[in-house]
């Protein structure tokens, strides 16, 4: 199961009624943050989740609305006596902004591992998951990221048995191992069916449409994308600013043949954002104009 949970849905300033960008995923024991904007921490507590256990924190690009949250994150982590290290992954640039954001939190009791991507896609793998980098179009250096659960096929015990393999063995093979016996080679592949589909979640914000999305979003059980203007007539000025409007990210949904589009990173004017779906379900029907802490947990089609 892929827990995730749209913290934040704000962009440029938070409101009273709506945080400033967050994402935060749990798989495997592992809790993934992607982006962390002002008023993340209260975001968290209203989930009931804790930041001590964060492992990963993705950051989309450097604007104050998707970062000013990371010092008093940094506080609380090393508050609760986190020792365990943080892996921080985003643009070039990231140790110097990070680096400087910590002049408020120069000691804590636990490493920083900055990682900036230096490609236009780029992977970083996890047990049993991994996180894939792409670039996207704003105005500064900016990426989205998709969250990817494979899944094996399922271990087929005739195979094994034909093979002659004894059965203290098969955990092996299932678990990705070679093993040579007798002079022969047994690989995994000769005892397991075709992999079977796992679960993928994609993120983008402050963005034009691009091809790249489109590409890494493809058959995404959850695709999540900026909204910033729910007017089609303010679709000038999101070219002009480098944002997406809600019909705009509809169709990047419909070609990329996602399960479910959440809108966000709405537009602070933009105070009843579910008025303008109208025009966004003629497009993609499977689509939610998200408020701050929509949640969902995704299960593999078996369960």
């Amino acid at each position: 199961m892929l827990e995730v949970c749209l913290l934040g849905t704000g962009g440029m300033m938070p409101l009273p009624h709506r945080w400033l960008t967050s994402l935060m995923a749990r798989y495997n024991g592992k809790s993934i943050l992607i982006d962390c904007g002002e008023g993340t921490q209260i975001a968290m507590k209203e989930k009931g989740w804790s930041p001590k256990p964060i492992d990963v924190i993705c950051f989309t690009h450097f604007h104050a609305d998707h970062i000013s949250g990371l010092p008093g994150m940094l506080l609380t982590m090393g508050n609760a006596e986190r020792t365990e290290p943080l892996l921080i992954i985003g643009p070039r640039g990231l140790t110097k902004t990070v680096n400087a954001l910590r002049c408020i939190a120069p000691e804590l009791p636990f490493p920083i591992q900055c990682v900036e991507i230096e490609e236009n896609e780029q992977i970083f793998s996890f047990d049993g998951f991994y996180i894939r980098a792409f670039k996207v179009n704003h105005n500064v250096l900016c990426y989205g990221y998709s969250i990817v659960v494979e899944r094996a096929g399922r271990f087929l015990p005739d195979r094994a048995e034909a093979l002659g393999l004894e059965k203290r063995y098969w955990n092996r093979l299932q678990k990705g191992e070679t093993l040579e016996l007798d002079g022969k080679l047994f690989t995994p592949d000769m005892v397991m069916g075709e992999p079977r589909k796992g679960l993928k979640v994609t993120y983008c914000t402050d963005t034009r449409p691009t091809e790249s999305i489109v590409r890494n979003a493809q058959d995404a059980d959850l695709f999540i994308c900026e909204g910033m203007y729910g007017e089609a007539e303010k679709k000038d000025k999101a070219r002009e600013y480098k944002h997406m409007t809600f019909l705009e990210a509809a169709d990047l949904a419909r070609r990329a043949g996602a399960r479910e589009l959440w809108l966000t990173h709405y537009s602070p004017s933009l105070v009843r954002p579910e008025e303008f779906m109208g025009g966004v379900h003629r497009i993609f029907p499977e689509a939610v104009a998200a408020r701050d802490g929509r949640s969902v947990d995704l299960l593999f089609e078996e369960e």
